[in-house]
């Protein structure tokens, strides 16, 4: 049996995706596949702008809000999940739409990403007590001394990639980099097209501050005030999502309820941005959709 062409639909929050694959879903019959580290979480419905149960009912969706905010999902752990998926879907004759923002579930599909160990939450604490502790100059220095690679590599002001590299090392003996060299592509070439939706970054702001006043409308504030209540390690992936630290400081009482939207409507805006720039330089050759 012919594989079926899978196709990858990438881009930064608030641009569309969850629409447009639902429009091409709707024509092709295909299934919609998450890959995105946020809509993984069954608590995060609301602040992930999860497709909604009515949106879920037009076309079958496979991968969302199928995690515990309590589980720690990493990339290895992502493909391991939606490997089997798609595995399934094959078989079946069915089209795939993989729809999200999390660029390396993307490079894990398409270039290969090494099942790298999972690093422990105390380990990773313990790299951002340092990093923060150092500053950035002196935390790449000690890196570049386990990792001198990853420490050429990483872009200045990429604190969240500097902490893993660091943290893997820490954990398993090895360099992050070494690790990296060992990949296999998840997707066999020629199976897949790639497109990533770029919006005009304006018009894309505007859009991260609608999502941020819909997602209080729709509940954004009980989503927060459940998540706090769990008394959770503030260093999952779930309480790192952007929305969770700035709505629990007003629920705390330490910020009104305006500042909180405004701190949210940044934090979205300036995250979008770090797509917009993933995308563009990770995916150069992926086609291009505008927004109408």
């Amino acid at each position: 049996m012919t594989e079926p062409l899978i196709t990858l639909l990438a881009g930064p929050t608030a641009s569309g995706k969850s629409a447009l694959a639902l429009e091409t879903a709707a024509r092709s019959g295909a299934v919609i596949v998450n890959a995105d580290s946020q809509q993984l979480y069954a608590d995060l419905r609301v602040l992930s702008a999860r497709p909604s149960p009515e949106e879920e009912a037009r076309a079958e969706h496979r991968l969302y809000g199928v995690a515990d905010a309590a589980d720690a999902w990493s990339v290895g752990r992502w493909t391991r999940a939606v490997a089997p998926v798609l595995e399934e879907l094959a078989a079946a004759g069915r089209p795939v739409l993989l729809v999200g923002g999390t660029g390396l579930y993307f490079t894990a599909l398409t270039r290969g990403l090494a099942d790298i160990p999972d690093v422990p939450l105390e380990v990773r604490a313990a790299a951002e007590a340092l990093y923060d502790a150092v500053g950035e100059a002196a935390f790449r220095a000690r890196l570049a001394g386990v990792d001198p690679a990853a420490a050429r590599r990483i872009e200045a002001g990429d604190r969240q990639r500097l902490m893993r590299a660091w943290a893997v090392a820490e954990q398993t003996g090895r360099a992050l980099s070494d690790w990296t060299a060992e990949t296999t592509p998840l997707l066999a070439p020629g199976s897949w097209t790639g497109l990533v939706i770029e919006p005009d970054r304006e018009m894309l702001y505007a859009h991260c501050d609608l999502r941020v006043a819909q997602m209080v409308e729709a509940g954004a504030l009980d989503e927060v005030r459940a998540l706090v209540a769990r008394g959770l390690d503030p260093n999952l992936p779930a309480m790192k999502a952007v929305g969770v630290r700035e709505f629990a400081a007003h629920l705390a009482g330490e910020t009104t309820l305006e500042a909180a939207v405004e701190a949210t409507r940044q934090a979205t805006r300036n995250y979008a941005k770090r797509q917009l720039t993933w995308f563009r330089n990770q995916t150069p050759d992926w086609t291009r959709v505008q927004p109408g």
